[in-house]
């Protein structure tokens, strides 16, 4: 730097030096008659100024023709010695005019023995000047050629002078930033990122810095390159000026490329960049907090509209994450400080969902055969779906909008759409839509009514956090999970009475009991007629009709309900005459119209009306009394008075009449018992009190019986008179009819066992509905 300074400043005054013994003969002149000089007259003076005008007169010829330079030399010599001659005569007339006496003769003496002095001293000088010029003489012809082209540099040195002087400010300041930028280079490196101001500042400074260094050494290039074009056409052969100013501009451009270089991978800039990117990194994972799960908080912030989760992270360390953010953006850096941000957070919410065991979501579609298993997973789907929405995205949301505030909503919301991307919303948008491409199942029906819930308690949210382009694959997946709950629900509800009259085909119980589609469809129907599932139905049914450009019917339900108990009334008339046994399909009415008697105070109960539950019972009371009276009624028939002998029980036709008839009515008692003591009433009251209309009608009868005739079931009794049940025997048997079969386990079973029940109507069910 340094040099090119001194180059350039040595071009602005060059020193063209031109050896000339004259000069000092001059001041040797000067030196010796000083005395002598100012004491001459006024031609003396005239002489002098001849004598400087030859000389200058030598100096102007002094380009000429050599032979010529010698004449003036030997002119010029002979001159000096007349006129040192001239002077010695004045001096001595002068001194000779002057004395009166001894004493000017004395002084005059003194004058000219100085003079004589003065005279050897110069003759001498002249002697070895003769020598110089003989010197001299030898070096013109060299001297010639050299002295050739002064003028003609002088002309080209002062053109340039211009360029010169304004190159010349420019690179003084390149020289001082340059030792900044030294300076700062060593900071920015050393320093570290923790004290995130100064670091900031000084990277601040550096920019500036570097683009005041490229400036500089822009102007300064121009003006050099100027000066280098001017001294090429102008054909100056001194090669040291030309290759000093290639030099200078070498070192120009060198300090030219620095900003360049600065910006490169491995550059200062890059470097301080890749500082930054870290401390934000550092920063991120250092204050972030994910969301752990705890089952009690988990339960109980579920359906909480205002359970939205603050952002994680201090206010100070937000304002750091944005500064970096700004000075990266201001340099074309915010793709990687995004993509930092979204890969950090990432991390951060796969540890949240960690804790939630979602490996469901990614199982195939095949596995879903199993009703519950699907009841299961929708379950958790629900109670996930809404737990990650209100606390984990609600959190990236609102982290997101907090640290990129100042670049925008289309940045932050492409950093939080990628953030939730990544941590597995679109698995769980999937995992939906698997359900709906499910097999038919009427418990199908309800998950997806559960689903709908869900996505309609959520809609707000989503409409919140995933709008905009950045979520539009989202907004797709959204729209057709919806769609596909609102067709998949609809279809099965259309379908619902059809799939009831497809059963009628099967048999029904052989225990005369209510059959379980039956039961399953009543409570069916309550469950969607019920304040959960009614108004989402509702919902659902509204929707697909505004599709349809169709106006929603509040009846529409109703019907759909009223049809489907129709056609259930219809199977059970079927079904009543598939038993053989007239008893028996007393028995089956009579515990299906005890069964829809069992609703009032339900949904359905109350859909259906007063009327109609009255009927029912009527209908129940009377194939109850059908029932008593062409089984035990007929039973008991045979020990009724009036088939009673009427002689005297002591005679020996009659006790022998009598054992007859008492074992005719036993053989057909067991024959009854074993045949019903399959058979069942689910309903408790209805059972006890048809035990107890038997035992109340029948039992005095057979206890009359045996007293008349002397009938004992004691074992001391004769063995004529012994019988195999007593009257409270036959109570009890009587007591314990068409009870439940229930294991020895207890309720738990009974639970599972009514599971059961339910999976295998609900499986026909599916069969039918997926076969139409």
């Amino acid at each position: 730097m340094d040099m090119v300074l001194h180059n350039v400043v040595g071009m602005a005054s060059p020193h063209l030096w031109i050896p000339s013994p004259l000069n000092d003969i001059r001041e040797g002149e000067k030196t010796d008659l000083g005395d002598a000089h100012q004491n001459c007259s006024s031609s003396h003076e005239t002489k002098e100024r001849l004598m400087e005008d030859s000389f200058a007169a030598y100096l102007d010829v002094i380009d000429g023709d050599s032979k010529q330079s010698i004449l003036v030399y030997k002119f010029c010599i002979t001159w000096l010695l007349g006129f040192l001659r001239d002077v010695c005569f004045a001096r001595l007339d002068l001194a000779m005019s002057k004395v009166d006496d001894i004493d000017n003769l004395v002084a005059a003496r003194i004058v000219l023995k100085s003079s004589l002095e003065n005279s050897k001293a110069l003759a001498s000088a002249l002697d070895s000047t003769g020598q110089r010029l003989e010197g001299m003489k030898q070096r013109l012809p060299s001297l010639e050629v050299a002295v050739r082209h002064v003028p003609r540099k002088k002309s080209t040195f002062f053109a340039i002078r211009e360029h010169i002087d304004r190159a010349i400010g420019p690179a003084a300041a390149v020289l001082k930033v340059y030792d900044t930028i030294q300076g700062l280079q060593k900071s920015i490196l050393s320093h570290p990122c923790s004290d995130l101001s100064t670091y900031l500042l000084m990277v601040k400074q550096l920019k500036e810095s570097l683009k005041f260094l490229t400036g500089n050494c822009g102007l300064a290039i121009q003006w050099l390159e100027a000066i280098l074009e001017f001294l090429e056409d102008n054909a100056v052969h001194d090669d040291l000026y030309i290759l000093n100013v290639k030099k200078s501009l070498g070192i120009l451009q060198e300090l030219h490329a620095t900003e360049e270089r600065a910006w490169l991978s491995g550059g200062i800039i890059c470097a301080a960049f890749d500082k930054l990117e870290n401390e934000f990194k550092q920063l991120l994972m250092e204050n972030c907090i994910h969301v752990v799960l705890d089952m009690d908080i988990f339960s109980s912030s579920i359906g909480n509209e205002a359970s939205i989760a603050s952002s994680p992270l201090p206010v100070a360390v937000i304002q750091k994450l944005q500064a970096i953010i700004d000075r990266l953006d201001a340099d074309n850096r915010l793709e990687k400080c995004m993509s930092t941000y979204v890969e950090v957070r990432s991390l951060i919410t796969e540890r949240s969902f960690r804790a939630l065991e979602l490996n469901y979501l990614d199982q195939s579609i095949s596995e879903f055969d199993d009703v519950q298993d699907v009841e299961f997973y929708i379950d958790q789907w629900c109670r996930h779906l809404e737990f990650a929405v209100k606390h984990i995205f609600e959190i990236e949301y609102k982290l997101c909008s907090d640290v990129f505030e100042k670049n925008g909503p289309e940045v932050w919301m492409d950093c939080f759409a990628k953030i939730i991307t990544q941590s597995g919303i679109l698995s769980f948008l999937h995992f939906g839509k698997k359900i709906t491409m499910c097999k038919n199942d009427p418990l199908k029906l309800l998950k997806l009514l559960d689903i709908f819930s869900i996505l309609d308690n959520l809609r707000v949210d989503f409409n919140r956090l995933f709008r905009g382009p950045a979520c539009i694959e989202i907004q797709t997946l959204t729209r057709n999970l919806i769609k596909g709950v609102v067709n998949g629900a609809c279809e099965i509800f259309w379908e619902l009475p059809i799939q009831v009259e497809l059963q009628r085909r099967s048999s029904p119980p052989l225990n005369g009991s209510v059959p379980r589609l039956v039961s399953f469809v009543t409570d069916y129907c309550n469950r969607l007629l019920g304040d959960d599932y009614l108004p989402l139905l509702t919902q659902i049914l509204t929707i697909q009709q505004s599709w349809k450009q169709e106006k929603y019917q509040e009846e529409l339900i109703t019907n759909q309900i009223y049809y489907i108990i129709k056609q259930i009334g219809l199977n059970l008339d079927v079904w009543s005459k598939a038993h053989y046994d007239f008893t028996l399909s007393y028995l089956f009415m009579m515990n299906n119209h005890c069964h829809f008697c069992s609703l009032k105070g339900t949904k359905l109960g109350d859909l259906m009306g007063e009327s109609w539950l009255k009927a029912h019972e009527q209908y129940r009371d009377y194939y109850m009394t059908l029932y008593l009276r062409e089984s035990w009624g007929k039973t008991f028939a045979l020990l009724s008075q009036e088939s009673r002998i009427s002689s005297s029980p002591t005679g020996g036709f009659v006790g022998d009449l009598a054992k007859k008839r008492l074992k005719s009515f036993i053989e057909e008692f067991d024959h009854m018992y074993q045949k019903q003591s399959n058979w069942v009433v689910p309903n408790e009251d209805l059972r006890l009190k048809m035990c107890k209309l038997v035992v109340q009608a029948y039992v005095p009868v057979y206890r009359s019986y045996l007293q008349n005739y002397g009938f004992r079931a004691e074992t001391d009794a004769s063995a004529s008179r012994r019988v195999k049940y007593s009257a409270q025997g036959l109570e009890t048997m009587l007591s314990s009819l068409f009870r439940p079969k229930l294991s020895m386990s207890g309720s738990t079973k009974h639970n599972r066992l009514i599971g059961k029940i339910k999976d295998i109507v609900t499986d026909n069910f599916r069969l039918t509905l997926t076969a139409a």
